[in-house]
């Protein structure tokens, strides 16, 4: 009896160790933010002193902040398809905005988390393809045209509440019957929201939720708001049923057309219209991003859960968006146009208040994820990113891979110190070396003629590599 006794309390102190280990580690939950033309000074965890991001420097101060993150590219479908594949756009096929599509020849990484036991789920913006070929929509999608048909459930989504492409940051669906053009509103910058809904006009996009099946309901209102009555009641489901989760938020605010209630444009009074209208539109985002946090703590989630949070590219050429001390904007390939506001925080793995200058970019999002979860990968698929695990946990200072960048007719290499440039698709080259001149001013490449050749001949390479790739040589 005694004996038995012994080993029922063995045994019990066993199972609640295993359970213990179990809590410990227990599989992080993923989400992946990306704002749509944020600028790297739009914010102010990046030193910005007008527009008001509480939220936003609250989480960064909770985790790690990059000083120096790019997108994979200088326009938004290329850096989005490097997020869930790790690899460069043009490997992709995926050039330029409104170009190519996701093919399901890629591995992805909600297709990778499936495997893991994750959930999965895409909220806001697509631009990876086509959604549809019944009606027209947005950007490409035309009745009986399925070239570049490509929705989320291809690759590896459960759920997904996503347009095509740009939608208005407000009232999402609608655009107004004229505008105020002495105030500066177009169809292209944005307008007022329109108070009568009766006036309005269909902007000409939808909201897909399924295979040629749109969104109806709920599309009143700021478009991160929408998008996040959405996410939330996705993580919410995902918690329930106790699953790890991968949620994809890919807010289109602050691409134009920019568009803010009053209440939105009255915490900017005191700048011009169409201050107001930009700056309203960031600071409603931001309000969201605090909204998502304080429900993954009801849930008791947000020790457990990584946000990565960036921009596609950097601010819109006419707009009040920054790129702060840097050269170039959106379409550029100097810092401006790709160096992008972003950080990652995940309470339980990485210490909170980091601050690095160590070079990553959109395409390390899988492979740190891969590494972190121990997924399975084929080692000869070509990926161009790295993993960041190093990085988070403050033990990396210095980027052995480089980071090749190609758009249209520019072309870069970036290293840990220095940036080879071509706008002319390689006829000729800058050089700017970015610890001491991040602003690009003084090209030194000819007193520096033997680096810049190395340089270029690496660049020249890795781009036959990814025309390799393109042409579907890796499948």
């Amino acid at each position: 009896m005694r004996l038995n006794l012994i080993l029922l309390l063995f045994a019990t102190m066993l199972f609640c160790g295993c359970q213990k280990n179990k809590k410990e580690t227990k599989t992080p939950n993923i989400i992946l933010v990306m704002c749509d033309d944020l600028g790297w000074g739009d914010t102010g965890f990046n030193g910005n002193e007008i527009i008001k991001t509480p939220n936003l420097d609250m989480l960064a101060a909770k985790g790690i902040t990059f000083n120096r993150f790019y997108s994979a590219s200088a326009v938004c479908s290329p850096t989005r398809g490097s997020c869930l594949t790790g690899r460069n756009p043009y490997r992709l096929g995926i050039p330029n905005a409104n170009s190519g599509h996701l093919k399901e020849q890629e591995i992805t990484l909600p297709e990778l988390l499936k495997q893991k036991g994750y959930t999965t789920g895409h909220f806001g913006k697509w631009h990876l393809g086509t959604l549809t070929t019944k009606v027209k929509d947005a950007n490409r999608g035309r009745p009986g045209d399925s070239t570049h048909y490509s929705i989320p459930s291809m690759h590896g989504y459960d759920d997904w509440f996503v347009t095509e492409s740009k939608v208005p940051t407000y009232d999402p669906m609608l655009k107004p019957a004229t505008f105020d053009t002495e105030k500066g509103e177009s169809l292209r910058y944005g307008w007022k929201a329109v108070e009568d809904k009766n006036t309005a006009k269909p902007f000409g996009t939808f909201y897909w939720i399924g295979e040629e099946t749109s969104e109806t309901d709920n599309l009143d209102g700021d478009d991160t708001k929408l998008i996040l009555d959405r996410a939330i009641p996705f993580i919410v489901k995902s918690v329930k049923k106790e699953k790890p989760f991968l949620s994809v938020i890919w807010i289109h605010t602050p691409h134009l057309p920019v568009v803010a209630n009053q209440k939105m444009m009255e915490e900017y009074s005191q700048y011009s219209y169409e201050e107001q209208l930009y700056y309203g539109t960031i600071s409603a985002m931001d309000k969201q991003m605090g909204r998502l946090w304080k429900k993954l703590e009801e849930l008791g989630e947000a020790e457990n859960t990584m946000i990565w949070f960036c921009s596609d590219n950097g601010p819109e050429v006419g707009t009040p968006g920054s790129a702060g001390q840097y050269r170039g904007r959106k379409r550029d390939l100097y810092e401006g146009g790709v160096r992008v506001p972003a950080f990652c925080v995940w309470p339980k793995g990485i210490e909170a208040g980091q601050n690095t200058d160590f070079p990553c970019f959109t395409s390390d999002y899988l492979p740190t994820i891969v590494d972190l979860l121990n997924l399975d990968f084929p080692e000869e698929r070509p990926i161009d990113g790295i993993s960041l695990t190093e990085v988070l946990t403050g033990n990396a200072e210095t980027r052995e891979s480089p980071m090749g960048f190609h758009y249209l007719q520019r072309l870069s290499w970036v290293t840990q110190d220095h940036k080879l440039i071509s706008t002319d698709n390689g006829e000729t080259f800058e050089l700017y070396n970015l610890l001491n001149d991040p602003g690009e001013q003084n090209n030194i490449i000819e007193e520096n003629e033997v680096l810049a050749n190395k340089m270029r001949d690496d660049l020249l390479a890795w781009v036959e590599s990814c025309k390799r790739s393109e042409k579907g040589e890796d499948f």
